[in-house]
């Protein structure tokens, strides 16, 4: 559980950051937005990849299955699904402006699946339990249990964050090495 809950919030939360990241790209056009939506798609999708593959493993004992195709499981595989796209479409353009537009609009369309993945437990019966953490009244889980969560979680998180600023920097890096090539090929 203080592995495999940070790795889910993180994954939506990163996808989360990805979508204000394309709102900055499509509206107002800047281009630290569209280095964050790229630095943080490969990252969420190792979240997801990472929170659907430590579920299976806390799955197996408890449901007695490693997957079953209940409702957050498979909303959360569609996140992954979308990382993937995102990052194949983003390094299948090779004009710059077009793939941060076009990964823009489909972090944008992907991002109705939040809300879903979210509220899945509550909209239908599912094997997941409901919201424990995270409630109007109250989190219903013992501090006992809770302390370390939030403590895995948030240690996830500067994690998170150390790597997405670790991953713009590199991409800025690469555009400034692709923009100095393409002046070099140009004088030449």
């Amino acid at each position: 559980m203080y592995i495999h809950v940070p790795f889910a919030w993180l994954s939506m939360m990163c996808y989360t950051l990805m979508a204000i990241s394309a709102l900055g790209t499509l509206v107002w056009r800047h281009p630290l937005a569209d280095v964050a939506l790229k630095a943080a798609a490969p990252i969420g999708a190792v979240f997801t990849a990472l929170a659907l593959i430590t579920g299976s493993i806390w799955g197996k004992p408890m449901w007695g299955t490693w997957w079953v195709w209940d409702a957050r499981l498979t909303s959360v595989f569609v996140l992954f699904l979308m990382y993937l796209g995102i990052l194949a479409l983003t390094r299948a353009l090779d004009d710059p402006a077009r793939s941060a537009r076009a990964a823009a609009v489909i972090t944008l369309v992907g991002f109705v699946n939040i809300p879903i993945i979210k509220f899945s437990v509550d909209w239908w019966n599912t094997l997941h339990q409901p919201a424990s953490v995270f409630r109007l009244d109250g989190p219903t889980i013992d501090a006992s249990m809770l302390w370390p969560l939030l403590v895995m979680a948030l240690g996830f998180t500067v994690m998170f964050l150390t790597l997405h600023v670790m991953a713009m920097r590199a991409e800025i890096f690469r555009r400034r090495v692709a923009s100095m090539r393409q002046i070099a090929a140009m004088r030449a």
